[in-house]
């Protein structure tokens, strides 16, 4: 069985034992987070989709932790004019593993 959540303004497609990088979330390590705007639920020949979520849906999930992406370097430069800037740039992201899809 398979859900797609909306997550941070952004759609994962998610099952069970999953690991997922959200964006970063003030919650605890070790605590549950519970995603209630389900977009679709799928298994087999039996999906649902909602307009826009579905009712009744409810996906679970552990908090794993905290932590840094890597860094993305961004790098213009100006043919010709002597103009370069450089710079970098880290995501914050919460790690989560998901636990139960319900419908």
């Amino acid at each position: 069985m398979y859900a797609i959540i909306k997550a941070g303004g952004k759609q994962h497609k998610v099952t069970n034992g999953d690991y997922l990088n959200i964006d970063r979330a003030q919650v605890e390590i070790k605590s549950e987070m519970v995603f209630d705007k389900v977009l679709s639920i799928g298994g087999g020949d039996d999906v649902k989709i909602g307009s826009p979520y579905v009712s009744g849906a409810v996906v679970k999930a552990v908090v794993i932790g905290h932590d840094k992406d890597r860094k993305v370097i961004i790098y213009k430069k100006r043919r010709r004019k002597d103009s370069k800037l450089k710079k970098g740039f880290r995501r914050s992201y919460t790690r989560i593993q998901i636990t139960e899809i319900t419908a």
